[in-house]
């Protein structure tokens, strides 16, 4: 009886420790360590999970800029009525930057070879980069913000970047080269 439970007991660990291994952790940590070496091809699995962190990085960009508004809004922030507006304006700019980004992740969701897609989105990352580092830099912004401003930095210039544009940029621009024959130039013959 005792050997059976042994046997069962060691049975259930070795097949949680294998399910546990065959699962991947597609955090941003796995995408950095993907850009170290210089094998930087992707999956297809590995771009769709790419596009998924990335969809799930915007929609907390999206909550944290609600946040960020509403306080402006309400006055449980610090801010005069200009300097308010000024973040307003910025916030503003950030809803478009998400939807444009959201947008361009449904596209290359569909299509992944799409460049230009590629560029809007790393544009948008970009843009709600530099806008979060500087909310992260003000007091009353910095608690909503947290964590997410260098995330957003860290997916948008070593993860999508490298990983994702530059491949695909350069698969293009061997694509758009025309293949040269060698061809021998033809001699003039003179008359004597």
């Amino acid at each position: 009886m005792g050997y059976r439970r042994t046997f069962l007991i060691g049975f259930i660990l070795i097949s949680g420790l294998a399910s546990m291994s065959l699962a991947e952790d597609y955090s941003l940590q796995y995408f950095l360590a993907k850009t170290s070496p210089k094998t930087m091809e992707l999956s297809k699995k590995e771009k769709t999970e790419l596009f998924n962190q990335l969809d799930s990085v915007l929609k907390q960009a999206q909550t944290v800029r609600a946040k960020i508004m509403q306080a402006i809004q309400t006055g449980e922030t610090d801010a005069r009525y200009q300097e308010g507006k000024f973040w307003i304006t910025k916030l503003e700019e950030d809803r478009d930057s998400i939807q444009t980004g959201m947008q361009q992740i449904k596209l290359l969701k569909e299509k992944p070879t799409l460049l230009v897609a590629s560029i809007k989105l790393y544009r948008s990352l970009k843009d709600l980069s530099s806008n979060f580092n500087a909310y992260n830099n003000l007091p009353p912004f910095s608690a909503l913000v947290g964590d997410l401003a260098p995330e957003i930095k860290l997916w948008a210039d070593p993860v999508f970047y490298n990983l994702y544009l530059l491949p695909l940029a350069r698969s293009k621009d061997i694509e758009a080269k025309p293949v040269q024959k060698d061809k021998k130039p033809t001699l003039k013959e003179k008359k004597p």
